[in-house]
C-alpha cells in the first residue's frame, strides 16, 4: 500500500470523530437552548 494512502487513511479518523462530536454537541446545545427558552428541564 502506498505510504500516502496509508497516512491519509490514518489521519481521516480524527477528522471523522471531530465532525461527529461537533454534530452531537450542536444538537445538545440546541436542545438545551430550546428547553431553557420553554422553561422545561432538559432531563
Amino acid at each position: 500500500m502506498n505510504t500516502v494512502l496509508l497516512t491519509a487513511y490514518v489521519l481521516i479518523w480524527p477528522v471523522l470523530v471531530a465532525a461527529t462530536l461537533f454534530v452531537i454537541t450542536r444538537g445538545a446545545v440546541r436542545e438545551w437552548s430550546t428547553a431553557r427558552k420553554n422553561g422545561d428541564n432538559l432531563v
